[in-house]
């Protein structure tokens, strides 16, 4: 069983949109969380610790976990999906992208 893990800044849109599209994903565990301190669900060592695979949306993502969770990272993979901020919650396209770039790396 893998722990993932879906990071975005606010975890309103599209980490939660990730988090709901691979929840019933065989061999997996998935929660999301976002950097920023007024997220809905922000970010922990405690969710870093826990996680096999870290999904981020964006490099600004990626840049905030490295330096915040520095030592809870070592043996995780940290991958950016590249996935701007200009998406609703479990919107179509959304859904369509994460389907096309998350499963090579589960």
């Amino acid at each position: 069983m893998k722990n993932v893990l879906f990071v975005c800044s606010q975890n309103k849109l599209r980490s939660p949109t990730a988090e709901q599209v691979f929840a019933n994903w065989p061999d997996i565990e998935v929660s999301s969380a976002g950097t920023n301190n007024d997220a809905e669900n922000p970010l922990s060592s405690e969710q870093i610790e826990w996680a096999n695979i870290v999904f981020v949306m964006e490099k600004s993502h990626r840049s905030k976990v490295q330096a915040k969770y520095r030592s809870a990272l070592k043996g995780k993979r940290l991958i950016c999906l590249h996935i701007p901020d200009e998406y609703d919650f479990m919107d179509p396209a959304l859904i369509q992208v994460l389907k096309a770039k998350v499963p090579q790396h589960l």
